[in-house]
């Protein structure tokens, strides 16, 4: 199991995500101020390809193709030196550690990619056993906000930004980090903690338990799509139950998971005939936020479903 006192903060491979970039860019461009506020040393590389995460929960991706994927990518992070995979994304975090533990362990799967590679003439991407580890070299970027989250409270308090004593916030931690990866991940998976401590760093009146903390969001992946009914039925749970706790804002690590709660918040309300006074960041955004990043520029709320105009000038943000 990761120690949090371990987890570096230079070599860092920034992994970038179809879905963050689509979705939700301000993610991105939140998560490499905060870096770039914290003195982390990372890269961003454009060579690099999506993780195969969608096709591959959809059956779309055999594992095979995934693993040479990420193979692929694993060679694109050791050419330029930056061997720690640092996902922004839960699914790429996970899919990649799993293709990894492949390449370590599975002679088969190892060769029959590595000849594909020689086949086209690609020898720069053929994959060493153990050229990275599956623990030490891939983590999340919550788990590096975590490890930093002293230096992230008292930068806060140096420059002096929002006051958010009084905001109610809560935390869903991705399945595909504690559930998937439940043996690598910080903490405990039966109420984790990453986000809420975080969040705590900046100021915030976290609510570290609530009635379903570790309920799915309830997207699936293909779920949403397949099994509509049941997917927002899931959703809608939680929603109660945030509701019920009073939080004004829910903080996420996957954007898959941020998709599920602000893009179909308005269509819960509509179908279930209710309101919710809730509004969602990723947790790379408020931390951004609380170190003064411009909302739009940088955080890039004016992407999301849920309108946060109205609760950002209740913090005394600017828009």
């Amino acid at each position: 199991m990761k120690q949090i006192e371990n987890i570096p903060d230079s070599g860092i491979f920034l992994f970038k995500s179809c879905m963050v970039s689509v979705e939700y860019p301000g993610i991105e461009s939140s998560t490499t101020y905060v870096f770039d506020k914290l003195g982390i040393d990372y890269f961003v590389s454009d060579e690099q390809s999506c993780c195969t995460g969608l096709g591959y929960y959809f059956d779309l991706f055999d594992q095979m193709s995934t693993t040479a994927i990420a193979a692929r990518n694993f060679a694109v992070a050791r050419k330029n030196g930056y061997n720690n995979i640092t996902p922004m994304c839960s699914t790429c975090y996970a899919i990649n550690k799993k293709a990894c533990a492949l390449l370590n362990s599975n002679d088969e799967v190892r060769s029959n990619i590595n000849s594909v590679f020689k086949q086209a003439g690609l020898d720069d991407l053929i994959y060493e056993q153990n050229s990275l580890d599956e623990v030490d070299n891939f983590y999340h970027v919550v788990e590096l906000f975590l490890s930093k989250a002293k230096q992230i409270g008292k930068l806060k308090l140096k420059l002096n930004t929002i006051d958010f004593s009084g905001v109610r916030v809560a935390a869903h931690h991705a399945c595909h980090y504690y559930k998937i990866q439940s043996d690598d991940m910080i903490g405990n998976p039966n109420h984790p903690l990453l986000i809420d401590t975080i969040a705590k760093s900046c100021g915030a009146d976290v609510v570290e338990w609530y009635e379903d903390k570790t309920l799915t969001c309830g997207a699936g992946f293909s779920q949403i799509h397949v099994n509509r009914d049941l997917s927002l039925k899931v959703t809608h749970a939680k929603l109660e139950s945030l509701k019920e706790a009073g939080v004004e804002l829910l903080l996420h690590m996957c954007p898959n998971c941020q998709i599920q709660y602000d893009r179909y918040q308005p269509v819960i309300e509509k179908e279930y005939g209710t309101k919710y006074d809730l509004v969602h960041m990723n947790i790379a955004q408020f931390v951004a936020l609380a170190l003064g990043a411009d909302p739009v520029k940088v955080c890039g709320f004016q992407t999301h479903s849920v309108p946060l105009d109205e609760f950002l000038v209740r913090i005394g943000v600017s828009v």
